[in-house]
């Protein structure tokens, strides 16, 4: 009874507790108010006195149907798409309902507590919110060439099985970083750097996707690995300049290997081109070589054989044929002054055919010096060409 109370003023100058018969006086007064009833009178008719006015069987049993509707309709709960509802009883897991509108046995005997195995959840290692907002003792990675790189790296899950997310892991999500963090590691300690840095950036990211979804399947933690972004990998910054320095010397020794591969691929298949012609040409030589040797020896038999019919008629021819030969490729001129008689006019002959022989050789000589420079320039093999040429004419 509260200090308003009416009835408190009248027992003021008492010494005792508030009698308890006017206490359950106004509680009946108040539920036959809340039920529809006057307040203040009892079953036979009398206002005041006797015992204090309880409220009726119906009254009471209507506040326990009240009651009891209440706290079962206080089971009901809804589970949203893309949820699923982990019933509890007593703290042990029952069951796992779908979505839609379920019922379970109410507080303090069942609760229910919703997950969403839909949403996709990350977890963020090497920075925080912004790749410029490192972590150094998670994003600095040895390599297997003994090398630092600095990485960042983002880690996409869901939920696959709601009870194992709940009961068999306390901090979920912190496991799931130290698994990603303890995969990128194992990945990156067995690469070379130039490896992680560039070419082999996707062949990463699956393998620590696939180390990860296995250690978690062997913790029995309940997530599924959707992706794993790699956000940022370089040398760390203290050694920046100087890895700019080592990239820079070895592009500049790529260049140069290609620049000296591709003068290969042009002098090699020329040189070659160059000795099969040579071969060529020396095969050409020596078949000529042999099919004139060959028929001056069938000629030298064929001379024989008529020789030996009439010495004296081949001997004749052959020295005539001898004659020409020689005097054809002489100077001198021989005039019978027999046949002729008379004056003998001079003309030297000899010395201008020889001057004319001169000239043409020396313009000759000097389109030739003039072709070989520019074939020595060029390629090798004509030299070699001209030599077997020359020691063609020398031959005839």
């Amino acid at each position: 009874m509260g200090l308003n109370d009416p009835q408190w003023g009248k027992r003021r100058g008492n010494s005792g507790p508030p009698d308890l018969e006017d206490i359950m006086r106004n509680f009946n007064q108040k539920m036959n108010e809340i039920f529809g009833k006057k307040g203040g009178n009892n079953d036979d008719g009398n206002s005041d006195g006797g015992s204090p006015n309880l409220p009726s069987g119906k009254g009471f049993v209507a506040i326990v149907v009240l009651l009891a509707l209440a706290w079962i309709g206080s089971g009901f709960y809804i589970v949203d798409e893309g949820q699923r509802g982990v019933v509890l009883r007593f703290g042990k897991h029952v069951e796992t309902t779908m979505p839609g509108l379920r019922w379970h046995i109410p507080s303090p005997v069942e609760a229910v507590e919703s997950v969403n195995i839909g949403q996709v959840r990350t977890v963020e290692i090497g920075y925080r919110n912004n790749v410029r907002s490192k972590v150094l003792k998670e994003s600095l990675i040895l390599t297997d060439d003994e090398n630092i790189v600095d990485i960042q790296f983002a880690v996409q899950y869901i939920l696959n099985s709601p009870e194992n997310f709940l009961f068999n892991n306390r901090d979920p999500e912190s496991t799931v970083l130290q698994v990603a963090e303890t995969a990128i590691r194992q990945v990156i300690g067995t690469s070379k750097m130039d490896f992680v840095l560039y070419e082999g950036r996707e062949e990463v990211t699956a393998k620590t996707t696939e180390l990860m979804q296995q250690i978690l399947d062997r913790y029995q933690i309940g997530i599924s690995i959707n992706r794993v972004t790699m956000q940022n990998a370089q040398p760390p910054e203290q050694v920046q300049a100087a890895f700019d320095d080592a990239v820079k010397a070895g592009q500049d020794r790529e260049r140069q290997r290609n620049e000296g591969q591709a003068y290969a691929n042009d002098v090699i298949p020329r040189a070659r081109g160059g000795a099969a012609r040579l071969l060529e040409e020396s095969q050409g030589y020596k078949q000529r070589v042999i099919a004139a040797a060959e028929g001056d020896a069938s000629r030298f038999a064929q001379v024989l054989v008529e020789y030996a019919k009439a010495p004296e008629v081949t001997r004749e021819r052959m020295y005539f044929d001898t004659i020409q030969q020689v005097l054809s490729s002489t100077s001198k001129i021989l005039i019978d002054q027999e046949k002729g008689g008379g004056n003998l006019l001079y003309l030297p002959l000899d010395k201008l055919i020889q001057a004319d022989a001169s000239a043409t050789k020396s313009s000759v000589a000097a389109a030739r010096a003039q072709s070989e420079s520019q074939e020595f320039s060029s390629d090798a093999g004509s030299r070699s060409r001209e030599s077997f040429r020359s020691r063609e004419r020398e031959m005839r």
